[in-house]
C-alpha cells in the first residue's frame, strides 16, 4: 500500500494533480511491484483539521479518475486509515456507531468506498484497551489466549478476543450508516515489547504472543464472529522499532526487528511459515497523532498474511 501524506491530500483533489501523482508514485512501479491499496491520507477523520477531511473525498475521486485512466482502477483500490476514535460506541459490538459529528463527512466516504468496492481500513490496537483499565480487561482475551470470553447480549455472538469485537463494532457503525456491503480490515495492529514502568503489559513476552497468536488465526483463514465466512485481511505494525519515535517507550517498541536488524523477539515465522506463505508489504506513509510529529516522515513495515503469496519468508 502506498500512502498520500496528509499534506498532499488538498494537492490532488485538482485531476491534474492527482494524475501527475500517480504517474509519479504508482504506473512506474507497477506491476512489478505487487500494489494493492492507496491510502489517501492516515487517520484524516481524527485529525481536527476540518479542510483535510473535507478535500479527503474529493482527492479519492481525482485519484480514482486516474487510475482508471491509467487502466489500474481494478487493480488497485483506494481508502484511507482510520482511528478506532472515529467510533462513539464500542461495546457492545452489535451497538458499535461514528461519533455523530462526523456522520456528514462519513457518509460520501462511505458511499465512495460502496461504489469502488473498497474497504474500510482501521488500525486497531487492543493493547491500548489493557493498558487504560488493566483491571476490568482480560489480558488473555486482548492477546488471544484462552478465555471465556464475551457474548453481545443483543446478537449472541460469542467473542474470545478484543480485536474481532473492535471489527464487528465498525462493520455494525458502517451499516447505521446505509453501506452495510463495506468489508472492512485491519490496517494496523500490534503489540509493543517493552515500555516505561507504567505502560503495563508492554513486554517482550505479551508480544510474542499477541502477534503469533493472530497471525495463526490468520493462517486458518479466520472470520469474525459477524463475518465468520469473510478472511479477515490483517497488517501488523511494525517490521521494525522506530527508535527516533517521541512519546513514550512503547512507541518505538512495536516492531519484530531492531533498526540494526537483529530480532527483538523471536516470533518463530519460520516454522509458522511451514505451511502457508506470506508476502512482505512496505508502505510510506507521514505520522499524525500518536505517529510522528507533522514533519517527519517515517515508513511503517506491514506483514500481510496471503495465501496466494508466492513469497516463503524464512527467519
Amino acid at each position: 500500500m502506498v500512502t498520500v501524506p496528509n499534506e498532499v491530500v488538498a494537492q490532488v483533489t485538482d485531476p491534474r494533480q492527482a494524475l501527475q501523482w500517480v504517474m509519479t508514485n504508482i504506473k512506474p512501479y507497477f506491476p512489478a511491484t505487487k500494489i494493492s491499496g492507496i491510502a489517501v491520507g492516515n487517520e484524516v477523520f481524527t485529525s481536527d483539521d476540518m479542510a483535510l477531511m473535507s478535500n479527503l473525498v474529493p482527492a479519492m475521486v481525482s485519484i480514482h479518475a486516474a487510475l482508471v485512466q491509467l487502466g489500474l482502477d481494478s487493480y488497485i483500490h483506494l481508502s484511507t486509515a482510520n482511528s478506532l476514535a472515529v467510533l462513539e460506541n464500542s461495546y457492545p459490538p452489535s451497538s458499535g456507531s461514528f461519533k455523530p459529528e462526523l456522520a456528514s463527512l462519513l457518509v460520501p466516504f462511505l458511499q465512495f468506498l460502496q461504489e469502488t468496492n473498497s474497504p474500510f481500513w482501521i488500525n486497531a490496537y487492543p493493547y491500548f484497551a489493557f493498558k487504560g483499565d488493566p483491571n476490568r480487561v482480560s489480558l488473555d482475551y486482548v492477546l488471544f489466549n484462552p478465555n471465556q470470553g464475551i457474548a453481545d447480549p443483543y446478537t449472541k455472538l460469542h467473542y474470545d478476543n478484543m480485536l474481532y469485537a473492535q471489527v464487528d463494532a465498525v462493520i455494525f457503525a458502517i451499516a447505521r450508516m446505509g453501506c452495510g456491503g463495506v468489508e472492512v480490515r485491519v490496517s494496523e495492529t500490534g503489540w509493543p515489547s517493552k515500555g516505561d514502568p507504567d505502560e503495563l503489559g508492554a513486554t517482550v513476552e505479551n508480544a510474542r504472543a499477541y502477534n503469533r497468536n493472530l497471525l495463526l488465526r490468520q493462517m486458518r483463514n479466520q472470520g469474525t464472529p459477524l463475518r465468520p465466512n469473510q478472511r479477515l485481511e490483517v497488517y501488523l505494525f511494525a517490521l521494525f522499532n522506530e527508535d527516533m519515535k517521541p512519546g513514550p517507550t512503547s512507541e518505538r517498541n512495536y516492531g519484530l526487528f531492531r533498526p540494526d536488524g537483529t530480532m527483538a523477539y523471536n516470533l518463530g515465522l519460520g516454522r509458522l511459515m511451514s505451511t502457508a506463505s506470506v508476502s512482505l508489504t512496505s508502505s510510506a506513509t507521514r505520522g499524525t497523532g500518536k505517529e510522528l510529529g507533522s514533519s517527519h516522515w517515517y515508513w511503517i513495515f506491514l506483514f500481510s498474511l496471503t495465501f496466494q503469496a508466492l513469497v516463503r519468508m524464512a527467519i
